[in-house]
């Protein structure tokens, strides 16, 4: 897949401490972004599901679950759907952002079993784009009031957007 980067350890992208993966590529290109980097598809670096977990294995014990950032990870759904499932498979849990609405992923979902995937391997899902004049830097995990934190594990049980509970 091709990626932006990899940070080891981070406490602002979910719940606990994460090891982060930043997708390269971005059709939102949303103003005041601060991943600009990531918006060329063409740029960043091919990095291997395989390679990923290698770096996750080796993350401290303090970190308790993978963030799939970006860039945008629905536009690299398939593998980000086979990672999500090897990251579940050690124990951790997976947060995704994204710059879609929940809404219009699911809609996307009836035509591509790829985004339907990754959101059932997502257990927190940040959506909305980045919004410049609501930037809220008190927010926890968002960078503008018009995202949500999704509790999916909920979400997918009743069919109902259920925002998660940020403390």
């Amino acid at each position: 897949m091709q990626i932006a980067g990899i940070l080891h350890e981070s406490i602002v992208d979910g719940p606990g401490v994460r090891f982060v993966v930043f997708a390269q590529g971005c059709p939102h290109h949303c103003k005041g972004c601060h991943n600009q980097s990531t918006w060329d598809p063409n740029d960043g670096y091919e990095m291997s599901v395989r390679a990923i977990i290698k770096e996750v294995r080796k993350a401290p014990d303090s970190v308790k679950g993978v963030t799939l950032s970006g860039g945008e990870p629905f536009s690299q759904a398939g593998e980000m759907t086979i990672l999500a499932n090897r990251i579940h498979s050690l124990g951790l849990s997976v947060v995704t952002y994204t710059g879609y609405l929940y809404e219009d992923l699911m809609e996307m979902s009836k035509t591509d079993s790829d985004v339907l995937g990754l959101l059932e391997e997502t257990d927190i899902l940040v959506d909305g784009p980045f919004v410049e004049n609501l930037k809220d830097i008190s927010l926890r995990f968002c960078g503008s009031s018009n995202q949500r934190v999704i509790d999916m594990k909920t979400t997918n049980m009743t069919g109902v957007v259920s925002i998660y509970s940020v403390r």
